[in-house]
Parts: C-alpha cells; sequence; structure tokens
C-alpha cells in the first residue's frame, strides 16, 4: 500500500465521484479507478460503493478513509518537519464555551511561544459536540466534562470545579450569604441550559441528590446569550466560576454551591496515543501545563486539580 492510494481513495470519497476525483487529481477515470481496485484487493474488502448516482464508501470504507486522513496529515507533518528541522505540523483542540473562556487564549499564548511553527485549530462547543468531533476524528484534544461525553475517548482527569450561583447582585430571591445548599434555592428564578447540555445533567442530578427542584425560567443553550440573561436580571444561574471570566465589574455576585455534588469534573479526552502526530502530543503537555498553571495560580475561579 502506498500514500498516493490513500491520497487517491480520499480523493474519491470527499468528491463523491470518480469522474470529479480523476480530474481533481490530473488523471484519467480508468487508471484511477485501477488504483482503487488495487487497494481494494490489497485490503481484501469491497470500499466503494458504485452506482450510476456517484461513488460513496462502504462501511468498511468509512472506516478505513478515517484512518486514511490522519496517515495523511501525519505524513505530511513528518514531511513539513523534516523540512523545517523542528516541529511543526497541526493540532485541533476542543473546548467548551466556560472552559475557553479561561483556558483558550493561555493556552494559545503557551503553545505559540513553544511551538511557533505548529498551526493550532481551535474549536468552541457543546462538550457533547466535541465528543462527536473527537469520535469522527476531527479533533485530536478537547477537555470533555465526566457525564458520559467522553465514554471510548482515552482520557486523563485534568481539574474539579465547584459550581457557583450567578445573578445580579439586587436580584429577588438571590441569597445574601457567600456559600448556600441547592435545597435553599427553591425560589430563586433560574435560567439553566437544555437537557442535551452536560452541566444540566450535573445540576440535575445534583438537585435530586439534595431533595429538590431547580425553578426554571428560561433554557438557553449558548453561554453568551446566558450570561446575557442574567446579566439582565431575568434569572440566575448555575455554571462554573469560569462562566464569569469574560464578565467585566462586578455587578454580578457568585455564590458557592456547599452541596458535595455540585461540582463538574474536566477530563482531557483525547485520540489514542498511536494516532496523535508529534504537534498533538506536545499540545497535550502544554494544555496540562497550562491548566495546571492557571488554577495554581488562582485565575482559574472555584478549580482544583484533580487528585489523581
Amino acid at each position: 500500500m502506498e500514500l498516493r492510494q490513500l491520497r487517491y481513495f480520499v480523493s474519491v470519497v470527499e468528491s463523491g465521484s470518480m469522474g470529479r476525483a480523476a480530474q481533481q487529481l490530473g488523471m484519467v477515470t480508468s487508471a484511477l479507478s485501477q488504483q482503487i481496485t488495487r487497494l481494494e484487493g490489497e485490503l481484501a474488502t469491497r470500499l466503494l460503493q458504485r452506482s450510476a448516482s456517484g461513488t460513496r464508501p462502504t462501511d468498511a470504507g468509512l472506516a478505513f478513509y478515517r484512518q486514511a486522513q490522519l496517515a495523511l496529515r501525519h505524513a505530511d507533518d513528518a514531511v513539513r518537519a523534516a523540512q523545517q528541522a523542528r516541529l511543526s505540523g497541526h493540532v485541533s483542540v476542543g473546548l467548551a464555551p466556560s472552559t475557553s473562556a479561561v483556558l483558550a487564549l493561555p493556552f494559545m499564548r503557551a503553545m505559540h511561544q513553544r511551538y511557533p511553527d505548529v498551526r493550532l485549530r481551535m474549536v468552541e462547543s457543546l462538550s457533547g459536540h466535541l465528543a462527536g468531533m473527537l469520535t469522527a476524528r476531527q479533533l485530536d484534544l478537547a477537555v470533555l466534562f465526566d457525564t458520559g461525553t467522553a465514554a471510548g475517548h482515552s482520557t486523563v482527569p485534568l481539574l474539579d470545579e465547584r459550581l457557583f450561583v450567578l445573578g445580579l447582585r439586587g436580584l429577588p430571591g438571590l441569597p445574601a450569604a457567600t456559600r448556600v445548599r441547592l435545597a435553599q434555592l427553591g425560589s430563586l428564578p433560574l435560567v439553566l441550559p437544555s437537557n442535551h447540555h452536560g452541566l444540566r445533567a450535573t445540576v440535575d442530578a445534583a438537585f435530586r441528590r439534595a431533595r429538590g427542584s431547580a425553578n426554571l425560567l428560561y433554557e438557553v443553550d449558548g453561554l453568551a446569550v446566558l450570561m446575557d440573561a442574567v446579566c439582565a436580571g431575568l434569572a440566575a444561574t448555575i455554571q462554573p466560576g469560569a462562566a464569569t471570566a469574560r464578565l467585566a465589574g462586578d455587578d454580578i455576585v457568585r455564590i458557592e454551591i456547599a452541596d458535595r455534588s455540585a461540582r463538574r469534573v474536566n477530563l482531557l479526552a483525547m485520540l489514542p496515543d498511536d494516532e496523535l502526530s508529534p504537534a498533538a502530543l506536545a499540545a497535550r503537555v502544554v494544555l496540562r501545563d497550562v491548566a495546571r498553571g492557571l488554577v495554581q495560580g488562582g485565575h482559574w475561579p472555584g478549580a482544583t486539580l484533580h487528585e489523581a
């Protein structure tokens, strides 16, 4: 098997047509078809399903396509590293919105300082979506939350975050204490993410353990809009302390929730080591170092390094 065969196969899958792929590759369709047939013969399995409407991968072809993408990317990274005589390539990292508010910029600065030739792609999205992107090999690393979304991935405990009540100063029903239990929040109007959000599952489970229920007025899945609602005084919310990192001023009150179950475990999830490029392996080290430094320096509100 040769790298060019992998490139041919990936081109066919991405174009959806043997003819279009041949045109993009600058070769005749019959020659491309022969190369694909030879590849299928070496693997002893059918990779592509050909029809009048086009070409699409079989189940085996789809699995092979994902691995072929990784192999080609690693090969390209190796060529660039050899040419430049220092670590290069690219790496994709996913962070949830609240996590990125604290971690993204310090991590980007650290990567640029240590590995200026590594091209970094940052993705901000919900934890469940990031887990799906990791499964599809669209990300190398992601910080996920221990709510089942990290199942099936290689994970390392990163840190724990305490949860806080966040509300506009003077909001009716907002506790005056600096610490509060969930059982005391029954009348406080809340805006929370919907049931598809990992944080919501954590909050709901914590309320059940406290034998209480949330007074839910709004469901918002975007952190920016959710915090806009809090800043406007429409309701309070329950979030990790990192959610306040992008807020200016002191109008938002942060009250720690005393219940032990009101915490969020952050996991560093990643592809298996044999699928990670040298750039991704380096980024993993940098990400952990930066997170550790932020926690130890008191720059990550409510976070503690995981005991493990």
